[in-house]
């Protein structure tokens, strides 16, 4: 569905054109009808949310892939354009940059293969990988080659270098694959397409999985896993979190599991999620909600929005499915949003809560797929009753659709960028593109940072250690609380990869606390750090002195 006949059609040379995917061949084939509107008899009216958007300056390339870094600065990495907003030094056109929220700055990276609808995580000594992509684009620029089977890294001691290719490669050629890192560091990469080709021909699918060491190096070998395979041609980005035991949970279409990774074995199959498809072409979104002791750890998934069909016209769904995967007898608890989104970005929030925004009220993934812009932000609170979870914040005036993205920032703001459903950039909007490619950079500021929220934020915050390990390590943290502050929480933040709809390894943890004095100003508390890495992975992580709901920076 990004260029020509099919769902996915090669390297984007071409115009869009509709497309119509056979169902998956599961026992829940054809999708139950659902509303792009609240459900007959269910609650319409939403409470208010303050927060608002302001533009901040421009990405420089398209933002198609977006993480952030250890240093609070974000990658943007795109795919290989006509046409981007910087250049190299060699006065090619750069494709991937960093950018500094702070001076709205960009520095460009070199790229070495194209890496259009790639995956990525974070490796655990804070390298950024992306694997997988696309062919390479000789007419448009010679000098990058093929991503099909690519892995790039991005060293965090290195950036200026830009993303090194060591040689390494994929067992076979992945677009559209999801990322994962495991509980012993090694990484999980699985799904893609073989070559770019119309999905709804199996020949052109990959529907399988491989293990990268802790360093990043494959192994090798390729796994067929049955889930994918069943769920074509709606088998690509599929969802995975790591889940408590070290096992994950894989969800595409609307079919979910727990597998086990390392002996290649399904564990149980989960009930299907009612409504319509998830994944992509007709991504939702997915989170895994914070963890804390308070929960016992326990993974709960929830799955919000998702499509009928790849075509502009195509009814998307309001509703949200919330799962525990490790219950004994697993059950979709369902929600719904005020309308039906697509493309909808879930950014875990340090207070405990979800962002979501982005997106389209109809359509689906691909170039020209997509109408009725999504503007208004969503907070999805996850400890409110069912039927209150949801309220609606004060909307953008900026369509973010196909390639955009949106993560939380070290100061606990939200960046917001990209939107480029067509080939090649287009910088004007005209009645045959009515969503032009957009550069401009938008920063979310949240219901806890808005209005006089501002002022009672955390300050002179100082950890003990920058280096803290599973296992329930202790640490200390000093800080300034607000006059009258009466309740703390420390959480721990990972944003991942992002691209698509999808954060690629995201997470909160709630950490325990002791040593808070209420109305005191000067604190020094002392932090138990997460359990285990089936909690918090090894990666960098973000920590968060959150004061009655409002969050220092990290």
């Amino acid at each position: 569905m990004h260029c020509g006949d099919g769902c996915v059609s090669g390297a984007c040379e071409r115009a869009a054109g509709p497309t119509t995917l056979p169902a998956p061949t599961s026992s829940s084939s054809a999708p139950p009808s659902s509303s792009s509107v609240a459900p007959p008899g269910e609650r319409s009216a939403f409470a208010t949310a303050p927060g608002s958007f302001n533009v901040s300056g421009t990405s420089g390339v398209p933002a198609m892939h977006a993480a952030l870094l250890a240093d609070g600065r974000v990658m943007f990495l795109d795919k290989v354009e006509n046409y981007t907003q910087v250049r190299l030094a060699s006065g090619a056109y750069a494709y991937s940059v960093i950018y500094d929220p702070d001076r709205n700055t960009v520095a460009p990276l070199a790229v070495r293969s194209n890496a259009f609808c790639s995956g990525g995580t974070f490796l655990a000594d804070g390298t950024l990988i992306s694997a997988g992509g696309n062919d390479a684009l000789p007419s448009v620029d010679p000098t990058v080659g093929n991503g099909f089977s690519a892995i790039r890294y991005l060293a965090p001691n290195a950036l200026a270098a830009g993303w090194t290719e060591t040689g390494n490669k994929l067992a076979s050629a992945r677009w559209y694959a999801s990322v994962q890192m495991l509980n012993d560091s090694s990484v999980f990469v699985a799904s893609g397409s073989l070559n770019g080709l119309d999905s709804a021909a199996r020949a052109n699918n990959n529907p399988t999985y491989e293990m990268l060491d802790p360093a990043g190096v494959p192994s090798g070998v390729n796994y067929v896993m049955d889930l994918l395979q069943r769920n074509e041609p709606y088998y690509m980005y599929p969802f995975v979190h790591l889940l408590l035991d070290g096992t994950l949970f894989v969800f595409v279409a609307r079919q979910s599991q727990i597998f086990d990774p390392y002996g290649n074995r399904v564990l149980k199959e989960l009930p299907d999620l009612p409504g319509l498809f998830r994944t992509y072409p007709s991504t939702g979104t997915s989170v895994l909600l914070p963890l804390s002791r308070a929960n016992s750890y326990s993974p709960e998934v929830l799955i919000c929005g998702g499509g009928a069909s790849p075509d502009i016209n195509a009814q998307t769904d309001a509703s949200c499915g919330r799962i525990r995967p490790l219950d004994a007898t697993p059950s979709w608890e369902m929600d719904h949003m005020p309308s039906g989104r697509v493309m909808v970005e879930g950014v875990l929030l340090p207070d405990g809560t979800v962002l979501f925004l982005n997106g389209a009220g109809r359509g689906a993934q691909g170039f020209g797929f997509a109408s009725e812009p999504a503007l208004a932000p969503l907070i999805y609170n996850p400890t409110a009753p069912l039927g209150s979870r949801f309220s609606v914040g004060a909307p953008s005036t900026i369509p973010r659709m196909y390639h955009s993205v949106a993560l939380l920032l070290a100061d606990g703001r939200v960046l917001v960028a990209g939107s480029n459903p067509v080939e090649q950039p287009v910088l004007q909007a005209s009645a045959g593109v009515p969503f032009p490619t957009e550069f401009r950079v938008e920063i979310y500021t949240p219901p806890y940072l808005a209005g006089a929220a501002a002022g009672r934020r955390p300050t002179n915050i100082s950890l003990s250690t920058s280096d803290l390990y599973p296992a329930g390590d202790a640490f200390d943290i000093g800080f300034v609380a607000p006059p009258g502050a009466k309740a703390l929480r420390v959480a721990l933040c990972h944003g991942g990869f992002v691209t698509h709809s999808l954060h690629m390894g995201q997470r909160v943890v709630m950490l325990d606390t002791v040593g808070f004095v209420p109305g005191a100003s000067a604190q020094m508390i002392t932090v138990s750090g997460p359990p285990g890495a089936n909690v918090a992975p090894a990666g960098p992580w973000w920590a968060f002195v959150v004061v009655d709901g409002v969050p220092g920076v990290g």
